[in-house]
């Protein structure tokens, strides 16, 4: 299916022109009244009162007071507030509706869970829902963003400062040695691969591996109405071999009956960097040139920041407008949105066009007929600069930029920058290497389901999903010959690669709800599941260009034959994955004290051993009302449930393809990659939960406390084929078990509520504990780590008793009276641990009248980080030429600058941080007449404060790298630095 945006965008603004027509103001009523505590008579302030059918509302003021504008032909509002049921009062003759609200809104709450809905007080599961209201605000480039420090046991990284890169995502720790750790996302109901579109930069020597995109990029966070976070098996299991990591539910937008209504938003941002490494400036670095007796070879006269000379202030623009409407038969919504980030970074944006269009609608005289529909689609534009994960010392910008030595001048007398500086003809100017590389990406995706369903009796319905996710991508790098890198002088690089991945899932689901008797009622599904996921890439490296300086991308035929290694071709096909499910749950609920849910699934994967071609994943769950009993009738409690959860998961979340003999094609053989294991088995987790939820005053305190116990065994794993097998991969089962555990507590209180003056307050927060048990394997070293004295260098090793990515270093006891580093005997030893001990989120809200305030904080206790940026790029022995961290000076004893560079724990930093995550400051204008209601304004800050001992650029980073298929976790290696945020926005509706 080929998808011409731009056709698809100027039919989309036709339509939202058309409808805005049609949505001209009619005549109209104004109705007032007053809303009320239906025990107390106190009036509720901030209660929403909306005209049904429209998405025209307002706010109850200070004594309870609303005034709405109703336009003809509506007969309804509805009237809701935190802790009340939902109410809905006909409009008479009269303009006053009074209205009394009484207690039990969040027990109705209805929740999306795998292949259908419950409300809140059926949950026997451990779900998490987050509302918009209570989204994450400010600069949000990507879903996951909305979501962190918003779910107790949920760690949400940005890897990374650059927009559009790829977040870690733990829910209760991670899950699995070798196989995927990422949760399983759901759009719509539609599963998603987890698999970014652009393709990886490959090929092109000292730069390195780019940053990984985020997957969820094409996704625009304006269209998201809620999302649920799925993190026990009883809640998972109905996915399967895709539950074993947690399930991230992201349910869109869709529209209502009524009127057309037009909405719209718009926000410009400001960004800035966050934090700056402690280096040394130009006066700084002479006195340290004088205490080395260096001052006649390292002084240039010069007072550089070279930092300041590649960075600027990003600017982001986001617009989005939407229109919806509908009548008794069916509703649409439509979107489009705009999104423009520059990185703080020069030469560096993000640009992105969404649309969604999505509908339901009825049909037949019963009316029993529906069909849903969803399309989502994107056009991605991504300009990166040089910044990788694991570049060499001439490969990274910020490396170069972190290095030059301050006294240097950076351009020449006519502004061009210099090529080769005195300190080091190998030495690369960071300005020109901004010039000298580019790195440009186009992707384009789309999510598209269609939903038939028929309502075959009362009590039972048929339905039909099909959803279709392809993306295509195509990403062009190149380095111009004349910049001074080693493999790329006088020669020039170019990459072009080429990707599709396309994700076909077809469902077939028979839901019967039923009220057995009078005290016991039924929710059941049984369905059946196909999946097949496919993916080709294809493209070039080629280097040895005749022209200087030219977009080699372009002129690929231009690069030299004759050089043996000036042009490499390559294209792959992994095998296709395909997954066949077969899955039931039933629900009961008994006098709606006992409730038991019970699911199954069987998974049949193309990616397993013929012997174990399919995994078996029950689960159960038994929930207990307690506050519905005559021994709790004291009204204590509002809301009192204990749930008990068992269940079990898969992970098929590794290569395609592992237990199958594969061959691989190079330019002059064929050649075995893999070798056949028959017996290759499911890696799968058992999970056990108990939760106790529960409520107070009024639902003016509500909270869950949780203890959860995951084990995963017959962990997937590949090893270098034992002779005299060829040089292949060959994956087994690992004996061992990893095991995550803990206690998670999450309290929602209203601290104050009146005379105008509404202050909440949300606190989480997770206890973790992570241990790899009975492992009998080799000794696996990983975490490499890169960079100046680097080479070979591993920091993380796996361990029976250990955590999973433990740090296992030489223990630094201090410099010696020569200044140089002296170590603990016994060589390395385990010294520290990534995995945060404690994670938390703060959430609070003050409003006075139509003023909000909103503060969202999240935060990691208990881990350690490895700074290999002060170890590879800013150590001692580069005094004399380039720069040094500024920690290194001024100390009792003086560092030699021939201490050799050696890993060890001495770059180990307690990662310990709190995070003002974003502050926002909103008011509400209310409707501004002609048309236009619910205008508000506000403004949004991002990332403002870190409160932190670490010494990098934010504490919040991880720069993953693979070694022998053990990605790392808990290493810094120069990324992208994080950017502070500023945002000023409106948005209003007609």
């Amino acid at each position: 299916m080929k998808l011409k945006f731009d056709y698809l965008t100027k039919c989309l603004l036709l339509f939202v022109l058309a409808m805005g027509v049609s949505s001209l103001a009619m005549s109209q009523r104004t109705i007032t009244g007053i809303v009320t505590d239906g025990e107390s008579g106190d009036p509720l302030i901030g209660a929403n009162v909306l005209v049904v059918g429209t998405s025209s509302g307002t706010v109850t003021d200070i004594d309870g007071t609303y005034s709405v504008q109703v336009p003809a032909g509506y007969t309804e509002l509805e009237f809701t507030y935190t802790g009340y049921a939902a109410t809905r009062a006909t409009i008479g003759t009269s303009n006053i509706v009074d209205v009394k609200l009484t207690s039990g809104a969040l027990l109705d709450e209805v929740v999306v869970i795998g292949y259908g809905t419950v409300k809140k007080s059926d949950l026997t599961g451990s779900v998490v829902s987050v509302g918009e209201k209570d989204f994450n605000k400010g600069l949000i480039t990507t879903p996951d963003q909305l979501l962190q420090g918003k779910a107790a046991g949920v760690q949400i990284l940005n890897n990374s400062g650059q927009p559009g890169t790829a977040t870690s995502v733990r829910i209760r720790g991670n899950s699995s040695v070798r196989a995927g750790n990422q949760p399983l996302f759901v759009v719509d109901g539609v599963q998603l691969t987890g698999a970014s579109t652009s393709p990886n930069v490959s090929g092109i020597a000292d730069v390195g591996n780019n940053a990984a995109t985020n997957p969820l990029n094409y996704l625009n966070p304006s269209d998201i109405e809620s999302i649920q976070v799925l993190k026990d098996a009883s809640a998972t299991a109905i996915y399967g071999s895709r539950g074993a990591n947690g399930v991230i539910i992201i349910t869109t937008k869709k529209g209502k009956s009524g009127d057309p209504q037009i909405q719209f938003n718009t926000s410009l941002g400001f960004s800035s960097i966050l934090n700056e490494y402690e280096i040394l400036n130009a006066s700084e670095y002479r006195a340290a040139l004088a205490d080395y007796g260096l001052s006649a070879s390292g002084d240039y006269g010069s007072d550089v920041n070279a930092m300041d000379e590649i960075l600027r202030t990003g600017l982001t623009n986001n617009h989005n407008v939407s229109i919806s409407g509908g009548g008794t038969n069916g509703t649409y919504r439509v979107s489009l949105g705009y999104f423009d980030q520059g990185g703080i970074i020069k030469e560096n944006n993000l640009n992105r066009l969404t649309a969604n269009i999505s509908g339901s609608y009825k049909f037949l005289e019963s009316k029993r007929f529906k069909l849903d529909f969803n399309l989502i689609a994107s056009r991605t534009k991504n300009q990166s600069p040089a910044i990788s994960t694991n570049a060499g010392f001439q490969g990274s910008l910020i490396g170069a930029a972190l290095q030059w030595n301050p006294t240097h001048p950076i351009y020449n007398a006519d502004g061009s920058p210099i090529i080769k500086p005195g300190f080091g003809n190998d030495r690369i100017n960071p300005v020109a290497l901004l010039d000298a590389y580019s790195d440009q990406s186009n992707a384009t995706d789309i999510i598209a389901s269609v939903s038939p369903s028929y309502q075959l009796t009362d009590n039972l319905t048929y339905k039909l999903d099909y959803a279709l996710t392809e993306g295509m991508g195509i990403r062009r790098a190149y380095v111009a010959s004349w910049i001074n890198q080693q493999a790329i002088e006088n020669r020039g690089v170019a990459f072009v690669g080429n990707q599709r991945n396309r994700n076909q899932i077809l469902t077939h689901t028979l839901n019967y709800i039923q009220d057995l008797t009078s005290s016991l009622s039924m929710n059941a599904v049984v369905g059946y599941e196909y999946q097949k996921r496919e993916q080709v890439f294809n493209g070039m490296v080629a280097r040895d260009f005749i022209v200087g300086d030219f977009d080699y991308t372009n002129i690929l035929q231009n690069s030299k034959t004759s050089g043996g290694d000036s042009r490499e071709v390559f294209s792959g096909a992994p095998p296709d994955q395909e997954l066949q499910s077969f899955l039931a749950r039933v629900n009961f609920n008994f006098r709606e004290k006992y409730l038991l849910t019970a699911s199954f699934r069987a998974d049949g994967s193309s990616k397993f051993g013929e012997n174990n071609r399919y995994g078996y994943f029950p689960a159960a769950a038994f929930a207990w009302n307690l506050h519905n009993e005559d021994f709790l009738s004291d009204g204590l409690f509002d809301n009192l449930k204990l749930r008990l959860g068992w269940g079990i998961t898969g992970n098929s979340e590794f290569e395609a393809g592992a237990s199958q003999e594969r061959w691989g094609f190079t330019s002059q053989a064929i050649r075995l990659e893999n070798v056949a294991n028959p017996d290759l088995k499911w890696e799968t987790t058992t999970n056990i939960n108990v939760g106790l939820d529960f409520a107070l005053f009024d639902y003016k305190l509500t909270g869950t406390l949780e203890y959860f116990n995951r084990s995963s065994e017959d962990l997937l794993f590949s090893f270098i084929a034992i002779p005299p097998a060829p040089a292949s991969n060959y994956w087994i089962n690992l004996d061992g078990k990893n095991v995550n555990s803990g206690v998670e507590l999450t309290l929602n209180s209203v601290v104050l509520e009146k005379e105008g003056l509404i202050w909440d307050l949300g606190f989480n927060v997770a206890f973790l504990n992570n241990e790899l048990k009975d492992y009998t394997g080799p000794n696996v070293l990983y975490g490499q780590l890169f960079g100046q004295g680097s080479t070979g260098a591993i920091s993380q090793r796996l361990e029976s008793g250990q955590p999973l990515n433990s740090f296992y270093l030489q223990e630094f006891t201090g410099l010696d009276v020569n200044g140089l580093s002296t170590y603990a005997d016994g060589g390395a030893k385990f010294v520290g641990d990534p995995n945060p001990d404690v994670i938390l989120g703060i959430s609070t809200g003050l409003t006075y009248n139509d003023f909000t305030l909103t503060l969202n904080f999240n935060g990691a206790l208990g881990h350690q980080i490895f700074n290999n940026t002060k170890m590879s790029v800013l150590p001692i022995n580069n005094i004399g030429t380039r720069n040094i961290d500024a920690s290194l000076v001024g100390n009792a004893i003086q560092e030699s600058t021939a201490n050799a560079i050696a890993a060890s724990d001495r770059y180990l930093e307690d990662g310990d941080y709190v995070k003002l995550a974003n502050a926002t400051l909103s008011y509400n204008l209310g409707d501004l007449g002609a048309g236009v209601n619910n205008a508000r304004v506000f403004i949004s800050g991002s990332n403002l404060l870190v409160f932190t001992g670490y010494s990098g650029f934010d504490p919040e980073v991880n720069t993953e790298n693979v070694r022998d298929g053990l990605p790392s976790f808990g290493i810094e290696y120069i990324p992208y630095p994080s950017a502070r945020t500023i945002v000023l926005g409106a948005s209003f509706s007609f």
